[in-house]
């Protein structure tokens, strides 16, 4: 993944809350003054289309807008890539836009802003999905349900789904060649993974790192959690969304899915969450993986690219930010996340939310539907910065020059694993976050240090999620 898109994916954090919490309480005189590049300025009858600047090169604008405008030529149509440093930059230039009255109609939103908002801001999408049932069939047929639930909020769809990453397992061949060990199997577990760790360990030097990973709520401890049958807050599904389910699934891929997840009451004290935070300590203090990094690992691919570090987990994303990088096609491959008591992995998607502030919301629709388009995307996603979420894109051609070999697996996380499941992301996702990041440093500081941090790690996340936003 190159480092643009890699910020889209994992910089979303507590300050873009925090932010956006501040702004609908009216405290937006507080923020960084917006550049003039960023405001929409006098409305001229366009579209306006907000995503962070850093993720949507030139190309990329010109697909979303001449593309668009091909098929549509009376609706105008403006990308506004704010230029933002990060997610809290971006959501509270966006806020601001709003409170001035020059908001974007359509705002790029990750899983771990769709509740938020879906509850403060968005409109959900069912009476168009209704409508245009027929033209949106091939859509759904070629992604998949889990992506979709993702983006259901209390029994309504806010967003279609356009890309998505799981948590799955990179491994550098480089490492496994020096170490002997051979390509893991599909349903290794956690002993393997640990004796895996320890072959490469001894047959590598001082400054290798066996396993690299970054204190964050994607791709941080929440993979070990849902591998151990637990999950950070207790999950459900909100009733509702047969009206979806029954028109465009069939039975075997609709059932048991519902309007939406709902993460509820905190367990950080639950045992299964401590044997989780347990494993990651014995490894940290058998000098098998690092200790718990902030950030958003924009410096990993060089270690990786260079055999400093062995394994780390990462999407669809990687494959084409190692190309970048310099890795061959053949120097690294990828497989699924090790199984403990179950092999279920955690992902995050991304799509357009409509915001209700828009007065262009039929055309904002039309281009919802064309930004999920499989050409669009297609030319949008062609140097694997992602996983695309139509399935008809994940193919050999697309990754015979990047690799890696064992592709199948980003979208067999979804196919074989059917209870996957979004990372944990409520509308109070913020201060969820922030607590999960400060109280997993204090944990893995010391083995010792588990159990009293992940105790007031409950506490904290009881008075959050007891919070409105």
């Amino acid at each position: 993944m190159t480092d643009s898109h890699l910020t889209r994916r994992a910089l979303l954090r507590y300050g873009a809350y925090g932010a956006g919490a501040a702004a609908l309480a009216g405290t937006a005189a507080s923020w960084d003054r917006l550049t003039g590049a960023d405001i929409p300025g006098r409305d001229d009858g366009s579209l306006v289309v907000a995503t962070l600047g850093p993720a949507y090169g030139p190309a990329a604008v010109r697909t979303l807008t001449e593309g668009f405008q091909r098929l549509h030529p009376d609706i105008k149509v403006r990308i506004n890539a704010v230029q933002a440093v990060d997610w809290s930059d971006f959501f509270a230039k966006i806020l601001t836009q709003i409170a001035a009255g020059t908001a974007p109609d359509l705002v790029y939103v990750a899983t771990e802003g769709v509740q938020l908002f879906a509850r403060r801001l968005g409109v959900p999408l069912d009476r168009w999905v209704k409508r245009d049932a027929a033209e949106l069939r091939e859509y759904f047929a070629d992604v998949h349900p889990a992506l979709v639930e993702s983006m259901m909020y209390e029994g309504s769809l806010y967003q279609l789904p356009v890309e998505f990453n799981a948590a799955d397992i990179y491994l550098n061949n480089q490492v496994l060649d020096r170490a002997g060990a051979g390509f893991p199997a599909a349903d290794w577990t956690r002993d393997d993974f640990t004796t895996l760790l320890r072959d490469m360990k001894r047959s590598s030097g001082s400054r290798f790192t066996p396993y690299f990973w970054t204190n964050r709520l994607w791709g941080g401890v929440v993979p070990w959690l849902f591998a151990n049958d637990t999950n950070l807050l207790a999950e459900s599904k909100a009733p509702g969304g047969s009206w979806l389910w029954d028109t465009f699934y069939p039975a075997a891929q609709r059932a048991g899915r519902g309007g939406g997840f709902r993460w509820t009451t905190p367990q950080a004290g639950q045992p299964r969450v401590e044997e989780a935070y347990d494993y990651l300590a014995a490894l940290i203090e058998e000098g098998l993986c690092t200790r718990p990094e902030g950030g958003n690992g924009q410096n990993l691919i060089g270690v990786f690219s260079t055999g400093r570090v062995g394994v780390t987990p990462a999407g669809g994303f990687w494959a084409g930010g190692l190309h970048l990088a310099g890795m061959r096609a053949g120097s690294f491959d990828v497989q699924f996340f090790p199984r403990w008591r179950t092999q279920r992995m955690q992902f995050g998607a991304a799509g357009y939310a409509l915001l209700r502030t828009s007065r262009r919301q039929d055309e904002a629709w039309e281009f919802i539907k064309y930004a999920a388009r499989r050409d669009t995307l297609t030319r949008l996603f062609e140097t694997n910065q992602t996983t695309p979420a139509r399935r008809s894109m994940l193919n050999a051609a697309r990754y015979a020059e990047s690799g890696p070999a064992h592709w199948r697996v980003f979208y067999d996380t979804l196919d074989r694993f059917p209870d996957t499941a979004p990372i944990p992301a409520p509308p109070q996702v913020a201060e969820v976050e922030q607590v999960l990041l400060k109280h997993t440093g204090t944990a893995l500081s010391s083995p010792r240090s588990v159990r009293p941090a992940l105790r007031r790690m409950q506490g904290d996340l009881e008075q959050a999620m007891e919070r409105d936003v």
